[in-house]
């Protein structure tokens, strides 16, 4: 950041003397003063654009709607962008578009003239966007513009050589499955190399899920991350079948079937860690769709008393494991953490005199000392299947990783009331209703009320940005309809604001949140008496304490955790 900047802006009082002395020290500690304004908002950034091009007479864009070409990135490398606060944007007649959110830094893009070799124009741009920009074009795929360059030109030669005709099968023979390096990536195949930065891309910035979509005119790729999708950059389309099939290779799909969803894995080392991916592949209307799910070992964090329970909470859903038989089932959404839970429980089970088996569809992590089977119909393998043949194994605790159907939750229940402990989820959206669910999928009242000891709700919020959040104003009335005004007697709210920190979203890693329901007698007399799940969990919640999925989420708003935006959002009126 300029000093030049700071000086300005208090000479045309757009900050106080006070913010200019707060400046000189954020400056002399390293910081970034204008970012830390804007973040703040003691500084309006629609304001410091229409002033700086009132001043400069220049014209200002919105980068952050302005979709920059790959092979006009690659003409600036990101060590250059970075030194001289410039994005390039177009290339019109030799003449190089630079965006800035600086001008009175306009000195600096002497060295881009110098590199380029072209004459350049710069205009003005929000420092948020510029930040969006940085990371969208320089945080991973910055080897893009050049894998597109290398791949037209082979492309070019293909046709030369052998004929239009033949040039899908060689650009789909040139690619070898290797260890994944993104210190390398630039130097292999230009497809490999796109696919090599999107999978570094992925892993630096923390995503679950990447996605790769082809449609008529486009071909995007989307990162989820804490819960979102992010669109990070989009291929060019001629690349859409090389990238696929790269994809298929690398996880060992039949590359000439493109007609069926097919499934897949795929193992790497990317910047020394070993990462699992489990890829799925899907026709739609324009191609195939890719979608990877990260599996990190080194992300996974097996211990109860860390993943987010309340005290109390804990403290059922461990009477419910340390059972000796019996069902414990944790029920939510798909990407909320139960495999995590699951796995935690399962790892405080795992002793030397204990037989421990999993079915899986599919394995999601390798786990010391139990016995984990994946799921495989094509050769009958389904989990009641595997389950039934379990039983004759001797185990002690069986992981089942979904009860989909009759046939698995009748096997499970057989199991649990056989004098072994089951593990499961379901996808229900809180605990009672798992109750009806598995009566609706047709067992009997008195055998889940016989098997069923404790089942757990479970959804993964997003936390708030430390960097950034902003204390929030909540109204009493607002409080008392939640539900806990008492509880939140002097607490402190915050909202969600964006900064460079947290991909100006507000928001950065999550935290789960738990309905831990210990089904006691009398809850299982009112099932037996068909009680609805409205009259069951009323009693829950009046007779025995049970805290919601909605109060557990309030009360990480009430701990500063999360927003209670983002509480309200992610869980349903109790």
């Amino acid at each position: 950041m300029s000093r030049k900047l700071i000086d300005l802006l208090y000479k045309e009082r757009l900050i106080t003397q006070a913010q200019q002395q707060e400046a000189d020290q954020i400056l002399a500690s390293g910081g970034d003063a204008i970012r830390q304004f804007i973040d703040k908002k003691t500084l309006s950034e629609s304001k410091l654009v229409y002033f700086l091009g009132q001043k400069f007479s220049m014209q200002s864009i919105n980068l952050a709607k302005f979709e920059v070409k790959p092979e006009i990135v690659a003409l600036v490398p990101a060590d250059l962008a970075r030194k001289t606060s410039a994005i390039p944007i177009q290339m019109n007649r030799g003449i190089l578009v630079v965006a800035i959110p600086d001008p009175t830094q306009l000195n600096l893009l002497d060295d881009l003239r110098f590199a380029t070799k072209s004459n350049v124009e710069a205009v003005l741009t929000t420092y948020s966007a510029f930040d969006l920009a940085m990371m969208k074009y320089y945080g991973g795929t910055q080897n893009l513009g050049k894998a597109l360059e290398q791949f037209r030109k082979d492309a070019k030669d293909a046709k030369e050589a052998a004929g239009e005709g033949q040039l899908e099968v060689q650009a789909v023979e040139q690619f070898q499955v290797h260890e994944v390096d993104g210190s390398t990536a630039g130097d292999d195949a230009p497809v490999i190399s796109v696919v090599n930065s999107i999978l570094t891309e992925a892993i630096r910035r923390g995503a679950s899920d990447i996605h790769v979509e082809p449609f008529e005119k486009d071909f995007r790729v989307r990162l989820r991350i804490d819960g979102t999708l992010i669109d990070i950059t989009h291929i060019p389309i001629e690349m859409k079948r090389a990238v696929v099939a790269r994809f298929k290779i690398m996880s060992r799909m039949d590359i000439g079937e493109s007609r069926v969803p097919q499934d897949g894995r795929i193992k790497a080392k990317i910047s020394g860690k070993e990462i699992d991916f489990r890829v799925n592949s899907l026709p739609t209307l324009f191609g195939e769709k890719v979608v990877l799910r990260l599996l990190s070992k080194g992300n996974l964090k097996l211990d109860l008393s860390k993943l987010g329970f309340e005290p109390e909470q804990l403290a059922i859903f461990k009477k419910g494991v340390d059972q000796p038989n019996g069902m414990v089932l944790v029920t939510g959404p798909t990407g909320s953490g139960k495999t995590t839970t699951l796995y935690s429980a399962l790892m405080e089970l795992n002793k030397i005199t204990d037989n421990l088996s999993t079915v899986e569809d599919p394995v999601e992590y390798n786990l010391h000392g139990i016995n984990q089977i994946q799921v495989n119909k094509d050769v009958g393998l389904s989990f009641a299947g595997v389950l039934r043949a379990l039983l004759r194994q001797d185990p002690d605790t069986i992981l089942v990783g979904e009860i989909r159907d009759f046939e698995t939750a009748e096997v499970a229940v057989q199991a649990a009331l056989t004098g072994h402990l089951v593990l499961s989820t379901l996808h229900t959206n809180d605990t009672v209703s798992t109750i009806t669910r598995l009566v609706n999928m047709g067992l009997e009242p008195f055998l889940v009320t016989s098997s069923v000891y404790t089942i757990v709700a479970q959804r993964l919020l997003r936390t708030l940005c430390t960097h950034c959040r902003q204390p929030a104003k909540v109204q009493d009335a607002q409080l008392e309809k939640l539900g806990i005004k008492d509880m939140a007697k002097n607490a402190t709210f915050y909202t969600a604001n964006g900064c460079a920190e947290c991909n100006k979203t507000g928001y950065k890693g999550r935290v789960a949140i738990y309905e831990v329901l210990d089904y006691n007698n009398s809850l299982k007399e009112m099932t037996l008496e068909g009680r609805t799940a409205i009259e069951i969990k009323r009693a829950a919640v009046q007779q025995f304490g049970l805290q919601t999925l909605r109060i557990s989420a309030c009360r990480k708003a009430i701990e500063g955790k999360t927003s209670l935006e983002e509480a309200i959002s992610m869980t349903a009126e109790s």
